[in-house]
């Protein structure tokens, strides 16, 4: 490589930078200063905030949606089975599906055995 290839790189990588600067430096300068009690409130849907943010919820809401993401997951990752399903032998793939949904049922039994899906 030559150095004028270096000089090439050098010079994006410059305007590169120039860019980045500009670009977080501007509505620095550009926006408004003011600070009033209702610039810094929160907003929420236009409505005034009632109480503290800091609320305690259940711990199964959360094992609830981590379930729910889990199995959101898992389902995605079926799709690209179900594509390429005629192209392979059609029993190993049906087999594979099977299994693949069994995990999910027993991930599904052992999380309602545990009482994950009952609301207190």
């Amino acid at each position: 490589m030559s150095s004028n290839n270096y000089i090439y790189v050098l010079v994006f990588f410059v305007v590169g930078l120039l860019f980045a600067v500009a670009f977080t430096c501007t509505p620095l300068i550009l926006s408004p200063r003011s600070r009033g009690k209702k610039k810094t409130s929160t907003y929420e849907s236009g409505e005034d905030t009632l109480g503290s943010a800091w609320v305690q919820f259940d711990v199964s809401y959360y094992l609830f949606a981590l379930i729910f993401l889990a199995f959101d997951v898992e389902v995605i990752f079926l799709f690209p089975v179900v594509l390429t399903y005629s192209i392979a032998p059609l029993l190993i793939d049906l087999l594979k599906i099977v299994i693949f949904i069994g995990i999910l049922a027993l991930a599904l039994a052992y999380a309602w055995r545990k009482g994950i899906f009952s609301w207190k």
